[in-house]
């Protein structure tokens, strides 16, 4: 597995709620922090969710470090 986009963007899911929404919003909230740029968080959430719920999981992995 290659590094994520934005490696120093660490998101915990482990032991948090698993909802897909709640997903978005924890990676979208820690990104905008992080100081990533409107246009790629929404890239992000475009991929996300495109998919599934395991797409919406691999694109997160691809973009951020998944805790």
């Amino acid at each position: 597995m290659s590094d994520p986009k934005h490696p120093s963007v660490r998101v915990r899911l482990t032991g948090q709620d698993g909802n897909a929404f709640a997903i978005l919003a924890r990676v979208s909230n820690a990104m905008r922090k992080a100081g990533v740029t409107r246009e790629e968080i929404s890239e992000y959430r475009k991929q996300a969710t495109s998919g599934d719920y395991n797409n919406l999981l691999q694109v997160t992995m691809q973009w951020v470090e998944v805790r």
